[in-house]
């Protein structure tokens, strides 16, 4: 019966992260560049009884690398990645990659995201624009252009399947290892004039939390009818006065 209770338990406190992960990507499907936090659930065996009891564990997040679909807007300054890339930009914690391609020139000629943060090239450095040239030409590869000159490019960047990343505000990743620049623009490489998606599928996201909240109301169900027989069974076994 205790064994019981503690399954249901666990599964509680793993549907309520599964819920959280929903709420967070509902809460950003019309964001551009957002990708989907996920959740990787395991079962542990309990070594502790006679009998192998499996238990849920509160699971782990991962952010999901499926690519959303893009958006043509014909802005100059809308910049979608066809491929596995990502975008470099500087921020009060360091380097953080994004797939959020709406860019602006800020006041200071800098190139810059819509949120403000600094664009680098493939060498880590800030790219100038000159907002009185007329709009740039981004290249497949990048490479900025104006007039007919080249003034610049930005740095595309691809991030290892089996690195760890740690989310950064809405569309914006920290991988601590496996980033180089990418040397293939056959298969990454720059859309100018449209802008990335976020990866949320809307109707399958409204499928889990449906699916989830059935699961979570079956725990709380199983938790009661475990301690209901729990107390019955003290009730029934203990000593009588």
């Amino acid at each position: 019966m205790q064994a019981a209770l503690y399954v249901g338990l666990s599964a509680q406190v793993a549907l309520e992260r599964r819920l959280n992960t929903i709420a967070q990507n509902v809460a950003n499907m019309s964001t551009a560049g957002y990708r989907a936090d996920e959740v990787k659930f395991e079962t542990v065996l309990s070594r502790t009884a006679r009998d192998s009891v499996a238990f849920a564990t509160s699971g782990e997040n991962f952010i999901s690398r499926r690519a959303g679909g893009i958006t043509k807007t014909d802005n100059p300054l809308d910049l979608a990645i066809d491929g596995e890339a990502w975008f470099a930009i500087t921020t009060p914690v360091g380097i953080v990659h994004s797939r959020d391609g709406r860019l602006q020139i800020g006041n200071d000629g800098l190139l810059r995201t819509v949120t403000g943060y600094p664009v680098l090239d493939v060498a880590g450095a800030p790219i100038m624009i000159d907002a009185e040239a007329g709009p740039p030409t981004v290249g497949r590869d990048g490479t900025l252009s104006q007039n007919g000159q080249q003034i610049g490019a930005i740095g595309l960047f691809t991030i290892a399947p089996g690195a760890d990343l740690e989310r950064f505000e809405a569309s914006g990743v920290i991988a601590r290892t496996g980033v180089a620049p990418v040397q293939d623009f056959v298969a990454n490489g720059v859309v100018q004039g449209y802008v990335e998606e976020s990866n949320v599928n809307p109707i399958m996201e409204m499928t889990k939390l449906i699916a989830v909240s059935r699961a979570f109301d079956n725990a709380s169900t199983a938790v009661n009818d475990g301690e209901s027989s729990l107390r019955e069974a003290i009730r029934s076994l203990g000593p009588s006065s």
